[in-house]
């Protein structure tokens, strides 16, 4: 599994011209692989709560708190393309996950930030919809994170903890 983590100042999701979700600070951009697993899910879950890209205002350091800490906002936009590889100059997308089977995986990836996090504080946009992303972009900070399995590891060896 693969995010692309942004830090911002305020994010929308649009589909056929209506806001179907929006938040203040944090975006994320979540692409399902065809192998993903649910360990996939929990490890993807527990980085992007817990990644330090947010400076702590008390002690004015730069890197030191997670959207968790800061009590901001989580927007989750499912992105099949995040797997896409060019041949030639033609994309090709058949490692990401099959949309039938994506969806379901997918709705169950919110529905676990959401039971780590808050509920509330958890948008997304809709699955397979073309959608319109507005962001205020703050930095800019853009991270990616794959999924153990992602980078063909059989398990991560880094000491994660935290929610998830």
């Amino acid at each position: 599994m693969r995010a692309v983590v942004q830090r911002v100042l305020s994010a929308s999701v649009e589909v056929e011209g209506r806001v179907v979700s929006a938040i203040g600070p944090g975006l994320v951009l979540v692409g399902v692989h065809e192998t993903d697993t649910d360990s996939d899910a929990d490890y993807i879950c527990r980085k992007v709560l817990n990644m330090r890209l947010f400076p702590n205002d008390k002690t004015e350091k730069a890197w030191d708190q997670s959207v968790v800490q800061r009590n901001f906002e989580v927007l989750l936009v499912s992105q099949f393309t995040l797997y896409g590889i060019l041949k030639g100059n033609k994309p090709d997308f058949h490692v990401a996950m099959a949309p039938a089977k994506a969806k379901p995986f997918y709705a169950s990836l919110v529905e676990k930030f959401q039971k780590s996090y808050k509920i509330d504080s958890v948008k997304d946009g809709i699955f397979g919809a073309m959608m319109k992303v507005s962001l205020v972009n703050d930095g800019p900070v853009t991270m990616q994170v794959d999924s153990p399995s992602s980078q063909n590891s059989a398990q991560s060896s880094n000491g994660d903890t935290g929610v998830c």
